[in-house]
């Protein structure tokens, strides 16, 4: 199926730009990566075209987009927050310069891949008009970079959304998530340390995450809006882990070891209206069977 639209994902080396990208190719779509480092083998897609570049580096950024794009996602990022001053420039200043350079050849739609922490200890289920106030420097930059791009809607119409997603998860994803790490001991049949377990987290599947991004990029009733993505329903991060070690007949999860910070709140959880309003969106893969399909594919990889 061949289509005249092209995207250009930032970050599209990452476990969600690698979906995204997927998808994009599936639907005809020409599709180009930016990101700071090239993709690893598992991530890696023929037909995408992949560019080296740092977001935050501007003349840099500026030779790197030398064609106008219809659809432009930023997921990129510092992944790594332990480097405050790089975790804020690579979340703001990145998405700055991006839209600097994109205000002259405005795409269709840009979507700026936001964070459930911009809402900091906001009460849940958290609605995307509650006030923000992000403890992290993340959330901080995620929350400054949501303020630019609703203020470059409202002053030049740049075609702004900002999706706030919780917790996804999926196939493909790196093993310094909670999700990887506990699906990998209990393949291993390894000894883990853990929390008591007794938070309540949201967790969304990747599918369902690109499915909101293409919605997003294809439905002009998202311009201008900031719009939770997850599922809706909390989970207990105990109960997921005991799920997992049952599917699996293995793992000794050493719970209460890690202990929870002194400002961790316990339940976050989103409203999703506003995404089956705006976007005719919702979550379409159940947990339980998510968590199963990733639960393979992880398997699979330990055994080859």
């Amino acid at each position: 199926m061949k289509s005249n639209k092209n995207i250009l994902i930032i970050g599209g080396t990452g476990f969600i730009g690698y979906h995204l990208a997927k998808k994009s190719l599936n639907k005809g779509w020409k599709v180009t990566s930016i990101s700071s480092n090239p993709p690893p083998k598992k991530r890696y897609l023929p037909r995408v075209k992949y560019i080296l570049c740092d977001i935050t580096k501007r003349r840099l950024l500026h030779k790197s987009i030398q064609q106008n794009y219809k659809f432009v996602v930023n997921l990129g990022g510092y992944v790594d927050h332990s480097n405050k001053k790089k975790t804020f420039e690579s979340h703001y200043t990145g998405c700055k310069n991006l839209t600097e350079i994109l205000l002259k050849n405005p795409p269709l739609a840009f979507v700026q891949m936001g964070s459930s922490v911009e809402y900091g200890s906001s009460k849940s289920p958290q609605k995307e008009e509650a006030k923000c106030n992000p403890k992290s420097i993340y959330g901080k930059a995620k929350l400054s970079s949501s303020i630019h791009l609703i203020n470059l809607f409202r002053k030049k119409n740049f075609p702004s959304t900002i999706l706030r997603l919780y917790l996804a998860y999926g196939p493909k994803q790196d093993l310094n998530r909670f999700l990887p790490i506990t699906i990998s001991a209990c393949i291993k049949n390894k000894k883990f340390p853990c929390s008591k377990g007794n938070q309540l987290r949201d967790f969304l599947h990747v599918d369902d995450v690109v499915d909101a991004i293409i919605k997003s990029l294809t439905n002009k009733n998202a311009r201008g809006q900031i719009i939770n993505i997850g599922s809706g329903k909390p989970r207990k991060i105990k109960n997921i882990i005991k799920d997992i070690r049952n599917l699996l007949k293995g793992g000794y999860p050493l719970f209460g070891k890690i202990k929870l910070r002194k400002d961790e709140i316990l339940k976050i959880y989103p409203n999703i209206n506003k995404a089956k309003k705006k976007i005719n969106w919702g979550p379409k893969i159940p947990f339980n069977k998510g968590l199963k399909s990733t639960i393979k594919y992880y398997y699979e990889q330990t055994i080859k």
